[in-house]
């Protein structure tokens, strides 16, 4: 029997919830719908495919990734706001391992990405952009600030889920070392543009 209220907003979070339990692997309609409390067919009424539920899920991520590092970074400059977003967005992907793949993974349908997809990744680059902007840089300097915030903590964090390191160093020191050496750079780069720092 069909579990009152069931809304497309409900069965995502059923099976963000299977995700963070099983992983990719175990993520089939007939997961969510037993954790739905639903026959599998049932789910049809909501969403059209698992294809359709990954992108509802993907959404749902890159928003909630979005809020929560939105919110680390709010009110800070600089460093700060730049050490808030990595600090962030580590501790997000800490949390929930397999939801971070969604982050950096977005699914693209057909030419265009889906628009709601667009939306929620705009958001997040967004917060990316808000950690930089006290820099002072604009254009280019701007757009390579930005990827290279993004390729040091999605590939810190990469290779922290999977097997990377291996040497007994704390990984925590490590990330503090990269963050230093990405503050530092960014910094001297504002300098070199006559940009102020703030933070």
């Amino acid at each position: 029997m069909a579990r009152a209220g069931l809304t497309p907003q409900i069965v995502t979070a059923h099976a963000l919830a299977v995700l963070d339990e099983t992983g990719p692997a175990g993520l089939t309609l007939k997961a969510v719908a037993e954790r739905a409390g639903v026959a599998a067919p049932s789910l049809y009424k909501h969403v059209r495919s698992l294809d359709d539920l990954r992108l509802l899920m993907t959404v749902q991520v890159l928003n909630e990734a979005a809020d929560r590092i939105g919110a680390g970074v709010m009110g800070l400059a600089g460093d700060d706001a730049l050490r808030a977003f990595l600090r962030e967005y580590r501790s997000y992907a800490d949390e929930f391992p397999y939801r971070h793949s969604l982050l950096e993974s977005p699914p693209v349908g057909g030419e265009e990405t889906d628009p709601a997809v667009a939306a929620a990744v705009g958001r997040l680059l967004g917060t990316a952009h808000a950690a930089v902007r006290g820099y002072g840089l604009d254009g280019d300097e701007l757009v390579h600030a930005v990827r290279a915030l993004r390729v040091v903590v999605v590939g810190f964090v990469s290779l922290e889920q999977g097997t990377g390191y291996q040497l007994p160093t704390p990984l925590d020191a490590s990330f503090d070392f990269l963050t230093d050496l990405l503050t530092a750079g960014l910094g001297r780069l504002a300098a070199r543009s006559g940009s102020a720092v703030g933070g």
